[in-house]
């Protein structure tokens, strides 16, 4: 199948190692002084390397296998010396963890048949669902938020929705983000006369969630807009 892999510019890599650092899945190492690709089956897709200081990382798509996790954290374990499933190690999105103590539930349960009155300005949000075309985005501040982000800050609506039209992805769970960059695309262009006046990255400080950022700059350059992506990193702490 054709899917995003990892391909490393042997004359620009120095050998310092960030983007293994960064590969929480583990499919880079540095051998012989330069940065390699262990397994195609070990590379997720997402970009999550792609911050090289020497610009030797891009992401491209070509016949690969398929993603398999569970032998990249398998591998990853073996060469780290560690059981596989070792107390909550692998992927740093998924480790979990205590932030804030949990509130007592003093409020008393909605009923079954409640109705909730939504507060966002636009919809659909999700990415896949975004009509290109949509009245609204024309002109439009775009906030392309991680899933979680809507969970993790507690003013996303005063601060962050506030003039914004909201589209949220997760690159980490919908693996293999082509069809993303796709939409993405159609809708900065969606409208030639009134194309996206700005658009601004809200994800988690995970390194999957790095895959918004590579989204973002590469359906820029593709639909051939002169804007840069404002880059927010919400800090798990």
């Amino acid at each position: 199948m054709e899917r995003p892999v990892i391909y490393i510019d042997e004359d620009r890599c120095d050998g310092c190692g960030k983007c293994v650092l960064d590969c929480a899945e583990g499919a880079l190492a540095v051998i012989d002084g330069k940065a390699r690709l262990i397994s195609e089956s070990y590379c997720d897709g997402l970009g999550a390397c792609l911050n090289c200081p020497q610009d030797a990382l891009r992401l491209i798509t070509r016949e690969a296998p398929d993603f398999d996790e569970a032998a990249a954290l398998a591998a990853k374990a073996a060469r780290e010396g560690r059981s596989p499933s070792g107390g909550g190690h692998g992927c740093p999105g998924s480790a979990a963890r205590s932030l804030t103590p949990l509130s007592p539930l003093d409020a008393p349960a909605a009923s079954a048949a409640s109705t909730l009155r939504a507060q966002v300005p636009t919809w659909p949000l999700q990415l896949r669902l975004m009509p290109p075309t949509a009245p609204f985005l024309r002109h439009a501040h775009l906030l392309l938020a991680a899933h979680c982000a809507g969970f993790a800050l507690p003013d996303l609506h005063e601060r962050w929705l506030r003039g914004r039209v909201p589209v949220i992805a997760c690159p980490k769970l919908d693996n293999g983000n082509n069809d993303y960059l796709d939409r993405l695309v159609a809708i900065l262009r969606g409208h030639a006369d009134a194309p996206p006046r700005s658009l601004t990255i809200l994800r988690m400080s995970v390194p999957c969630c790095g895959g918004l950022e590579h989204l973002a700059h590469a359906a820029v350059r593709q639909a051939g807009l002169d804007i840069i992506p404002q880059i927010h990193v919400i800090s798990l702490g």
